[in-house]
Protein backbone atom coordinates (compact mmCIF):
# COMPACT_ATOMS: atom_id res chain seq x y z
CA UNK A 1 0.00 0.00 0.00
CA UNK A 2 3.06 2.06 -0.02
CA UNK A 3 3.25 2.44 -3.78
CA UNK A 4 -0.52 4.42 -3.50
CA UNK A 5 0.30 6.89 -1.13
CA UNK A 6 0.30 10.67 -2.60
CA UNK A 7 3.55 12.30 -2.50
CA UNK A 8 3.66 15.95 -2.27
CA UNK A 9 5.15 17.61 -5.61
CA UNK A 10 8.54 19.39 -5.25
CA UNK A 11 9.70 22.06 -7.38
CA UNK A 12 13.18 21.58 -8.08
CA UNK A 13 15.24 25.22 -7.73
CA UNK A 14 18.60 24.37 -8.06
CA UNK A 15 18.58 23.45 -12.20
CA UNK A 16 16.45 26.83 -12.53
CA UNK A 17 19.22 29.03 -11.07
CA UNK A 18 21.64 27.25 -13.02
CA UNK A 19 20.37 27.86 -15.99
CA UNK A 20 19.42 31.63 -14.91
CA UNK A 21 23.13 32.18 -14.20
CA UNK A 22 23.75 31.03 -17.50
CA UNK A 23 21.32 33.41 -19.35
CA UNK A 24 22.88 36.12 -17.38
CA UNK A 25 26.42 35.16 -18.40
CA UNK A 26 25.01 34.81 -21.54
CA UNK A 27 23.69 38.40 -21.85
CA UNK A 28 26.49 40.18 -19.96
CA UNK A 29 29.09 38.96 -22.69
CA UNK A 30 27.18 39.32 -25.68
CA UNK A 31 26.47 43.57 -24.45
CA UNK A 32 30.28 43.45 -23.68
CA UNK A 33 30.70 42.74 -27.50
CA UNK A 34 28.27 45.50 -28.40
CA UNK A 35 29.97 48.84 -26.55
CA UNK A 36 33.01 50.20 -28.33
CA UNK A 37 36.41 49.55 -27.03
CA UNK A 38 36.35 53.61 -25.28
CA UNK A 39 32.48 54.67 -25.83
CA UNK A 40 33.22 57.61 -28.37
CA UNK A 41 33.57 56.41 -31.57
CA UNK A 42 30.14 54.68 -32.81
CA UNK A 43 30.07 54.29 -36.63
CA UNK A 44 33.10 53.87 -38.38
CA UNK A 45 33.28 54.28 -42.20
CA UNK A 46 33.11 51.17 -44.11
CA UNK A 47 35.77 49.56 -46.67
CA UNK A 48 35.85 46.36 -49.03
CA UNK A 49 39.42 45.80 -48.07
CA UNK A 50 39.60 46.36 -44.30
CA UNK A 51 41.47 43.58 -42.32
CA UNK A 52 41.92 43.17 -38.57
CA UNK A 53 45.29 44.41 -37.24
CA UNK A 54 46.80 43.58 -33.86
CA UNK A 55 45.45 45.87 -31.20
CA UNK A 56 47.10 49.89 -31.36
CA UNK A 57 49.69 51.08 -28.92
CA UNK A 58 48.15 54.11 -29.40
CA UNK A 59 44.10 54.58 -30.55
CA UNK A 60 43.64 58.35 -31.61
CA UNK A 61 39.88 59.01 -32.03
CA UNK A 62 38.35 61.63 -34.32
CA UNK A 63 35.61 63.57 -33.57
CA UNK A 64 33.74 65.57 -36.38
CA UNK A 65 34.34 69.05 -34.56
CA UNK A 66 37.69 68.61 -34.78
CA UNK A 67 38.28 67.58 -31.15
CA UNK A 68 40.80 64.54 -30.31
CA UNK A 69 40.04 61.84 -27.96
CA UNK A 70 43.19 59.64 -26.42
CA UNK A 71 42.66 56.97 -23.99
CA UNK A 72 39.31 58.90 -23.04
CA UNK A 73 41.06 62.37 -22.77
CA UNK A 74 40.07 65.40 -25.42
CA UNK A 75 43.66 66.26 -26.65
CA UNK A 76 44.66 69.39 -29.25
CA UNK A 77 46.97 68.03 -32.22
CA UNK A 78 50.23 69.96 -30.13
CA UNK A 79 49.22 67.49 -27.14
CA UNK A 80 49.20 64.37 -29.51
CA UNK A 81 52.60 65.89 -31.23
CA UNK A 82 54.12 65.93 -28.22
CA UNK A 83 52.59 62.31 -26.62
CA UNK A 84 54.26 61.14 -29.50
CA UNK A 85 57.69 62.48 -28.60
CA UNK A 86 57.61 61.67 -25.64
CA UNK A 87 57.15 57.60 -26.76
CA UNK A 88 59.46 56.33 -28.99
CA UNK A 89 56.74 57.46 -31.65
CA UNK A 90 58.55 55.73 -34.10
CA UNK A 91 57.58 51.76 -32.59
CA UNK A 92 54.53 52.80 -31.67
CA UNK A 93 51.40 51.72 -33.63
CA UNK A 94 49.03 54.54 -33.81
CA UNK A 95 45.49 53.91 -35.17
CA UNK A 96 42.73 56.63 -36.32
CA UNK A 97 39.08 56.18 -35.89
CA UNK A 98 36.56 58.73 -36.14
CA UNK A 99 33.04 58.40 -37.02
CA UNK A 100 31.30 58.72 -40.89
CA UNK A 101 31.11 62.41 -40.82
CA UNK A 102 35.02 63.26 -40.08
CA UNK A 103 36.12 65.16 -43.01
CA UNK A 104 39.06 64.34 -44.66
CA UNK A 105 40.42 67.89 -43.61
CA UNK A 106 40.43 66.34 -40.01
CA UNK A 107 42.37 63.10 -40.39
CA UNK A 108 44.90 64.83 -42.92
CA UNK A 109 45.12 67.27 -39.73
CA UNK A 110 45.68 64.23 -37.31
CA UNK A 111 47.74 62.09 -39.49
CA UNK A 112 50.27 65.60 -39.76
CA UNK A 113 50.37 65.56 -35.87
CA UNK A 114 51.17 61.79 -35.45
CA UNK A 115 53.94 62.33 -38.04
CA UNK A 116 55.30 65.30 -36.72
CA UNK A 117 55.78 63.71 -33.44
CA UNK A 118 57.56 60.90 -35.21
CA UNK A 119 55.11 58.23 -35.79
CA UNK A 120 55.49 56.07 -39.13
CA UNK A 121 52.97 53.54 -38.75
CA UNK A 122 49.69 54.61 -39.01
CA UNK A 123 46.68 52.92 -39.71
CA UNK A 124 42.75 53.80 -40.01
CA UNK A 125 39.82 51.79 -38.40
CA UNK A 126 37.35 50.88 -41.10
CA UNK A 127 34.37 48.65 -40.90
CA UNK A 128 34.26 45.35 -42.92
CA UNK A 129 31.28 45.87 -45.59
CA UNK A 130 28.88 43.15 -45.64
CA UNK A 131 28.16 42.98 -49.27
Amino acid sequence: MRYFTQRRARIEIIPMIDIMLFLLVFFIMFSLRMIPASGHVTKLPVSSTSVQIPTPKLLVELESNGSLYVEGKQITHEQLTGMLKERNAAKTAVTLAGTESVSLQEVLLAIDAVKAGGGTQIALAARKTTR
